[in-house]
């Protein structure tokens, strides 16, 4: 079973994002706070779990937070301001959204903007190592799937109902084919050979 927490008896928020590599769609963060003694032996990094899996845990992990929050940065603000500080926003409007104030945030990954007066430990590899943070990333995960598959029937082949707009060979033979939506991230190279798409 994953680690309950990373210091006793203080509120621990974990965070991660789903989407930071994708050619099409939003970063998607999420927060979650967990009761001090919550277990479930089920939670694991979202990567390793299956689409039934991810879908009956994101129920769960609503029903039994003490607090939780997912938050979107557009594909837009992503080619604005690049898509690691897109990350660093979705997570801090996550946090900002909880309704309970934590004492530490948990973020997956080596590398964090600090959010103002709260404390953080970054901690690779999170996602399989404390329950919170495997909590947002199942979270994030979910939502941005959905948002994703939903996207797909307004511009069908792409594969984003599979891909999530992830640059498979799918995804990219459709660009190359149809070109580019209004929801390709214009920063990012969508095509191996670049070509001048916009």
């Amino acid at each position: 079973m994953l680690k309950a927490y990373y210091k006793e008896g203080i509120v621990e928020a974990g965070c991660d994002e789903a989407g930071r590599g994708p050619l099409a769609g939003p970063v998607v963060a999420a927060a979650v706070i967990f009761p001090p003694d919550y277990k479930n032996e089920l939670l694991n990094d979202s990567k390793k779990l299956k689409k039934k899996e991810l879908e009956f845990l994101e129920e769960v992990i609503k029903k039994e937070a003490l607090a939780y929050s997912v938050q979107e940065v557009s594909h837009t603000k992503i080619d604005e301001i690049n898509i690691l500080n897109a990350s660093y926003l979705a997570m801090h409007l996550s946090v900002k959204d909880l309704s309970v104030q934590p004492e530490l945030l948990l973020i997956d990954g080596n590398r964090f903007k600090p959010y103002e007066g709260i404390p953080h430990e970054c901690i690779v590899k999170g996602d399989g190592k404390y329950m919170s943070i495997a909590a947002a990333s199942i979270l994030a995960k979910t939502h941005r799937d959905r948002l994703m598959t939903n996207l797909a029937q307004q511009y069908p082949g792409y594969g984003w109902e599979t891909n999530a707009g992830y640059p498979t060979i799918k995804h990219r033979e459709a660009i190359r084919q149809l070109g580019v939506t209004p929801y390709h991230r214009k920063s990012f190279r969508l095509l191996p050979e670049q070509l001048e798409l916009f």
